[in-house]
């Protein structure tokens, strides 16, 4: 079966209740309580960067593309459910939200176990399967495995985490508009339908200033930029400032 949910738009359980039909019977329970299991799939529904409604504080986070995902406290690493998403039959969908008041979540995509620790609660890190091959975040030649490169990559490394963080990104756009703010270029106008949400962001912080726990602030700290853009501000260590960039070489 084709993948009901869209990555991006958001859901309350509601409409994951009316989109995949479960009956009313099925209803409620553990839907309620962060994740649940359905015809072979799993459901999950996470609360990032803030308690859940039920008090509990999860260090649940995005670093970069992957999401560091926390069980329940009584759950191990031999509970079924976990069992289940480690060697899954169907189809893991993730959503998030911020704020444990909001009914709707973000969905993310199909979630795959790229790690995980055997802790109490279970410790996960989601990396999502792209079905239709269409990442509006990644170059070709951005590090993505930081594990084969050596120390010197580390910085370069660091600043993809920040800038490929879904929920800055979304926010910074929300902000910012879908366009380059160097040189204004918009792929939704250029290429239609297929350009549209398609853009890079930039990270405007020093590295020297980015520590492992850095809060990051979407409105301050990013800004989309078109790939070309966002190439030549790299063209230099440290980059050029998006002020350079466009004074001094946009013709």
């Amino acid at each position: 079966m084709a993948n009901p949910f869209v990555v991006g738009d958001t859901y309350s359980r509601k409409d994951v209740y009316n989109i995949i039909d479960i009956p009313e019977d099925k209803q409620g329970g553990n839907w309620n309580t962060g994740y649940t299991t359905y015809n072979d799939d799993v459901f999950i529904f996470a609360n990032i960067n803030s308690a859940g409604r039920t008090g509990h504080d999860y260090d649940n986070k995005f670093i970069g593309d992957d999401l560091q995902w926390f069980s329940k406290n009584t759950h191990s690493l031999t509970s079924p459910t976990i069992q289940f998403m480690l060697n899954p039959i169907g189809k893991i969908y993730i959503f998030t939200r911020e704020d444990s008041s909001n009914v709707y979540f973000t969905y993310h995509g199909i979630g795959s176990v790229k790690d995980y620790d055997n802790t109490k609660p279970v410790r996960i890190l989601w990396a999502f399967i792209d079905e239709k091959e269409s990442h509006p975040v990644k170059l070709a030649e951005e590090i993505t495995s930081p594990e084969i490169y050596i120390e010197g990559a580390t910085k370069t490394i660091t600043v993809n985490v920040y800038e490929r963080n879904p929920v800055a990104r979304k926010k910074c756009i929300e902000h910012y508009g879908c366009k380059c703010v160097i040189c204004n270029f918009n792929f939704e106008k250029t290429y239609g339908e297929i350009g549209k949400d398609f853009i890079h962001v930039h990270h405007l912080v020093e590295l020297s200033e980015i520590g492992i726990e850095y809060g990051i602030n979407p409105i301050e700290d990013l800004r989309p930029v078109c790939p070309n853009c966002h190439a030549m501000l790299h063209k230099r260590k440290p980059a050029y400032t998006i002020k350079e960039l466009r004074d001094n070489f946009l013709r």
